[in-house]
């Protein structure tokens, strides 16, 4: 007799976990429980920054029970991610998904608490979002929430999808313990940045803000869509705005060629590459459209 649909079903999740597993580690670098971690490459973990609570004597075990030492290549507490380094190249890389999450499709929380083995729950993909402020200081560009269970330790392994692929990294440290998925596409990027350079640098301006609405005849000479920007309110003195010639009234409406529509957003385009660079900014100023270069500060 052929196998029904939902032991297909069944099958696919559990091939899911068993592949995704290969590459979901445990982390021992705290003093309670351990915690998870993915390989994202073979000699390099990235985990959840807030389960990193010494910097001497990490171990990490791998899917094989392997252990080896590990020590700290960059974290940053503003994304609650962090990198570390291997001793040894050893373990087995993730891959992650080529496709964002959507909502309503099955997932599967992974994580590896405990030296006895994976452990798994499943849930179905309740909301995508973003960006939000964290509460560690920063800023999510994106975020993906599900209603699978988050078991103490499962904080820094990974979301995993159907065909096996790496969703994202699920953290309870951004959101006062609400556990949240940093969706794999934002999470490599900041693991690249993590392992080269050990920190991820956050932009400012020095400027105070308001949403406002941009009109349509303002919106035909900005030559785009584009129905709210950022009304300078106040200016810091000595700021990397007021040295690139920003000033109170204007308006402001697009960073390094990404158009801003609120705060949140302009927090996001500040960090990361921008920080410490000349930046194109786009502005309205008694109407018209203009770009200066800007030299972003980083904080």
């Amino acid at each position: 007799m052929s196998k029904t649909i939902l032991v297909e079903l069944s099958d696919a999740l559990a091939d899911a976990a068993e592949m995704a597993g290969k590459a979901t580690v445990l982390v021992n670098a705290r003093r309670r429980m351990p915690a998870s971690g993915i390989a994202y490459a073979a000699d390099l973990i990235l985990t959840a920054d807030h389960v990193i609570e010494r910097e001497e004597d990490i171990t990490v075990t791998l899917a094989d029970s392997t252990e080896i030492k590990a020590k700290i290549a960059g974290r940053d507490a503003g994304s609650d991610l962090a990198v570390l380094k291997l001793e040894r190249a050893a373990a087995q890389v993730a891959e992650a998904t080529k496709s964002p999450a959507r909502l309503g499709q099955l997932a599967l929380v992974l994580g590896r608490p405990s030296k006895n083995g994976i452990e798994a729950s499943l849930g179905t993909v309740s909301a995508v979002g973003g960006p939000v402020q964290t509460g560690r200081g920063g800023m999510l560009e994106k975020y993906i929430r599900t209603d699978g269970i988050s078991y103490p330790g499962f904080s820094g392994g990974p979301l995993v999808a159907a065909d096996g692929t790496v969703l994202g990294v699920n953290t309870s440290g951004l959101a006062n313990g609400v556990a949240l998925t940093i969706p794999a596409d934002v999470a490599w990027k900041i693991a690249d940045t993590l392992a080269k350079h050990g920190r991820v640098k956050h932009g400012y301006l020095g400027i105070r803000s308001q949403a406002v609405e941009i009109p349509d005849a303002t919106q035909k000479m900005l030559k785009r869509e584009q129905g709210t920007g950022l009304l300078i309110v106040s200016v810091e003195k000595d700021s990397p705005a007021s040295k690139g010639g920003l000033m109170v009234g204007d308006i402001l409406v697009k960073v390094a060629d990404v158009p801003v529509f609120h705060h949140d957003e302009l927090f996001t385009r500040l960090s990361g590459d921008v920080a410490g660079k000349s930046t194109p900014i786009e502005i309205l100023r008694g109407g018209q459209p203009q770009t200066l270069n800007v030299l972003i500060g980083e904080r």
